[in-house]
C-alpha cells in the first residue's frame, strides 16, 4: 500500500518525461494529473485505514535490499508522517493542474515534459523520506529532492534564477552531508546490525557523543527548514523560483526538515533532546521575531511572503522543544497548516504577478475594484492573510493556540516572544492587504486581464480546506495525536511539564462542537 505512493509518481516521472515520440504539452500535463490525481486519492484511501488509536507504523513493509550496507527497504506511517504525505500530494496535484502550458492567459511552459517529470520525482521522494523506517534510506530519498529542485529554479525560475540555484544546492548538499555523518556515526558507535530506525539503540553512547550526533542533525535538519542563522538561501530560492517551485518549495520541502527533527533528533535522543531545548527555544523566538520584522521591511510581497515563513517556522521548533503532547500535536498541525496557506499566498501572488506585471508594493493598488482590479484574487489574498496571522476560524490558528498553550509552561519567555511575533504577522499582512487591495487604481493601468474560474480553482480549494480545518480543527489534530502523546511520553520531562488541563487524549472531546473554542 505504502509502495504505491513512491513508486507511482517516480514511474509517472519516467514515462512523462522519457517515452518516445512527440508528445504535446497538453498530453504531457494530463498525463501528469492522471497519475498526480491517483496518488491523491490513494493517500485519502490510506486515511480511510488509517487506525487513530494507533500511536505505532502501520502498514508496514519491509524487504532486505543490501544487508552487507544495512540498507533495508522498510516502510510504515504513523501520525507523524501520514498528514504530511497528505500534504505533499495535495500540493503535487495542484502545482501539476495549475501550470497549463497552453493556457493563452498564462506565462508558456517551456518543456513542460521535463517540468511534470521533476514535479513527480519530487513527490516520489517526498513520500519515500517520510515513509523510510531505514536510517540509510530515509537519506537516499532525502537527496532524491536536490537535482530536481536545482532544475526547477535554474530553468524556470527568474532573473537570478542561476545565484538561487546554486545557493540552494550547495546549503542542500551540507544539510545532506552532516545528517548522513550523523547516520554513519549512530551505525558505527551502536554496533547496530543495520540503518533500520528500531535497530539503533544510542541510550548506551555517553552524552557527550548523544550531544554531537545531535548537533549535527540539527544544523542539518534546520538548514532545510530554514532556521535562523542558517536560512540565508531561502529568500533567494523562493523569489527567483517560478510560482509552482516556490509552493513546492515552501509547503513540501521545508517540512522535511521539521519532520527530521521530530522523527530523528527527537525521536532517537529523547533525554538529550530535553537538555539542547532551552538553546533551541532562543532559536525558535529569534526565527520569529527575525522573520516577522524581515517581512515588514520588504517591499516585494513575495519576498514578504518568503520570509514569513521562517518565523512560522520557528513556530514548529517551539513545539517541538516544549514536549508536552499539547505542543508537539500543536507541531505536527502547524506544519499542515502553514503548507496550506504559504501555497496559498504564492500562488496568488503569482496570479497578482501575472496579471499586474509587478510584485512592488509602492505600485500595487486597488486590486479589489470589482471592475477593472481583480476582486476575487484581492478577496483571498484577505483569507490567507488573516490564516497566516492565526485568525480564529482558519487553520493557522489551531495550531498556533496548541503550540503557545503546550509550551509555555516549559518556556514562557519564547513563547510570549513567539505570541509577538504572531501579532507582528497581521502587521506586515495588514501592510501587504492595505497597498496591494485597497486604494484606487492607477488610470494608466487601465483595466487588468481577467482572471479564470479555472485559473481560480487551485486557490478556492486551498481556502475552503483552510477554512474547514479551522472551524472543525479535530479534522486537523486527530491523525497526529497517539503519535505525538507516545513521542512526547518517552522523555524523563514529560511528567514535570504537564499542563493543568484536559490530557491530550481527550483532545477530541475538547471541540465537541467541531469549532476551536
Amino acid at each position: 500500500m505504502l509502495s504505491a505512493l513512491i513508486w507511482l509518481p517516480a514511474i509517472g516521472a519516467a514515462l512523462v518525461g522519457f517515452l518516445p515520440g512527440n508528445i504535446s504539452a497538453s498530453r504531457a500535463r494530463v498525463g501528469a494529473i492522471a497519475i498526480s490525481g491517483t496518488l491523491l486519492l490513494w493517500t485519502i484511501y490510506l486515511l480511510t485505514q488509517f487506525n487513530l488509536s494507533t500511536p505505532g507504523l502501520q502498514m508496514s513493509e519491509y524487504l532486505p535490499w543490501i544487508p552487507t550496507l544495512g540498507l533495508n527497504y522498510s516502510l510504515g506511517v504513523d501520525g507523524l508522517s501520514l498528514p504530511l504525505v497528505a500534504l505533499s500530494n495535495l500540493l503535487t496535484f495542484l502545482v501539476i493542474f495549475s501550470s497549463d502550458p497552453q493556457s493563452p492567459k498564462s506565462t508558456p511552459l517551456k518543456r513542460p515534459r521535463l517540468f511534470y517529470s521533476l514535479v513527480l520525482l519530487i513527490s516520489a521522494g517526498m513520500a519515500g523520506a517520510l515513509l523510510a523506517q531505514n536510517l540509510l534510506l530515509f537519506f537516499l530519498f532525502y537527496e532524491v529532492e536536490l537535482i530536481p529542485f536545482y532544475l526547477l529554479i535554474s530553468i524556470w525560475g527568474s532573473e537570478k534564477r542561476d545565484y538561487a540555484a546554486i545557493k540552494f544546492l550547495l546549503y542542500t548538499a551540507v544539510s545532506g552531508i552532516l545528517i548522513l555523518a550523523a547516520f554513519l556515526a549512530m551505525n558505527w558507535l551502536t554496533h547496530a546490525s543495520s540503518f533500520d530506525y528500531d535497530a539503533i539503540a544510542t541510550q548506551g553512547l555517553s552524552q557527550r557523543t548523544q550531544l554531537i550526533l545531535l548537533t549535527l542533525m540539527i544544523v542539518g535538519f534546520g538548514i532545510k527548514i530554514p532556521l535562523v542563522p542558517l536560512h540565508t538561501w531561502l529568500p533567494d530560492a523562493y523569489v527567483e523560483a517560478s510560482t509552482p517551485t516556490a509552493i513546492l518549495l515552501g509547503g513540501v520541502l521545508a517540512k522535511l526538515g521539521t519532520y527530521g527533527l521530530v522523527r530523528f533528533c527527537l525521536g532517537l535522543f529523547p533525554e538529550t533532546w530535553s537538555l539542547v531545548a532551552p538553546g533551541l527555544s532562543i532559536v525558535a523566538a529569534v526565527s520569529v521575531m527575525y522573520g516577522a520584522l524581515a517581512a515588514i521591511a520588504q517591499k516585494d510581497i513575495k519576498r514578504m511572503v518568503a520570509y514569513s515563513s521562517i518565523g512560522h517556522m520557528g513556530y514548529v521548533l517551539l513545539g517541538t522543544i516544549a514536549l508536552t503532547p499539547l505542543a508537539l500535536v500543536g507541531a505536527v498541525s502547524q506544519m499542515v497548516s502553514h503548507g496550506l496557506i504559504l501555497a496559498l499566498l504564492f500562488y496568488l501572488v503569482g496570479i497578482i504577478e501575472s496579471k499586474v506585471g509587478t510584485r512592488d508594493l509602492d505600485v500595487l493598488n486597488g486590486l479589489l475594484n470589482p471592475i477593472r482590479g481583480l476582486p476575487m484574487v484581492s478577496a483571498l489574498l484577505i483569507l490567507a492573510g488573516m490564516g497566516s496571522a492565526g485568525i480564529p476560524g482558519m487553520a493557522g490558528f489551531i495550531s498556533e493556540f496548541l503550540v503557545f498553550q503546550g509550551s509555555f509552561s516549559a518556556f514562557p519567555l519564547p513563547t510570549l516572544l513567539c505570541v509577538v511575533g504572531t501579532a507582528l504577522t497581521a502587521v506586515y499582512f495588514v501592510i501587504l492587504l492595505n497597498r496591494t487591495c485597497f486604494g484606487k487604481l492607477d488610470t494608466k493601468t487601465a483595466y487588468y486581464p481577467r482572471v479564470t474560474w479555472l485559473e481560480q480553482l487551485p486557490a478556492l480549494a486551498l481556502t475552503g480546506l483552510i477554512i474547514w480545518l479551522g472551524v472543525q480543527p479535530t479534522w486537523l489534530v486527530r491523525w497526529s495525536e497517539s503519535t505525538t502523546t507516545a513521542m512526547a511520553s518517552a522523555t524523563s520531562v514529560y511528567e514535570s511539564r504537564q499542563l493543568a488541563m484536559k490530557p491530550i487524549g481527550h483532545l477530541s472531546q475538547a471541540f465537541p462542537s467541531g469549532v476551536a473554542e
